[in-house]
């Protein structure tokens, strides 16, 4: 394991459901760190979701848990190597019960900077933002 690791700490209405739906993105589970309570999405070598139950996810704050399905509480973006790659991803997401989110705005401001990304809104109201930008100079 990496010393420098994201764990992104997801509250969940049903754990097998939100499993099933991020196995079918292409991440892994790491059995060693899911029980009843928990499960351990993989992304990469250096980020991690921890999927939570609503039950389990209280012990973690004193503040109530926010209701993603009708506020946005948080965008997570994660950049890829190709606009392929994030639409391979978003496509995956929307078949496996997400819902894209389309920003005419947003779509025309990222193509000024030469950036394509999509926008998907998984079954508990997390909003995803995979995105690829050409790097000038990298």
């Amino acid at each position: 394991m990496s010393n420098k690791m994201i764990f992104i700490n997801l509250p969940v209405a049903d754990l097998d459901r939100s499993k099933s739906f991020y196995e079918a993105l292409g991440w892994k589970v790491n059995e060693d760190f899911t029980d009843q309570n928990a499960s351990c999405i993989v992304i990469d070598d250096n980020i991690c979701l921890m999927l939570l139950t609503k039950d389990f996810f209280t012990t973690f704050s004193k503040r109530p848990i926010a209701d993603t399905t009708a506020r946005i509480g948080a965008a997570y973006a994660l950049s890829l190597g190709s606009a392929a790659e994030v639409d391979v991803l978003a496509d995956a997401a929307v078949a496996a019960g997400a819902t894209e989110e389309v920003n005419d705005d947003k779509k025309a401001q990222e193509a000024q900077v030469g950036m394509h990304g999509r926008t998907f809104i998984d079954p508990d109201g997390h909003q995803w933002e995979p995105f690829f930008m050409d790097y000038p100079g990298v």
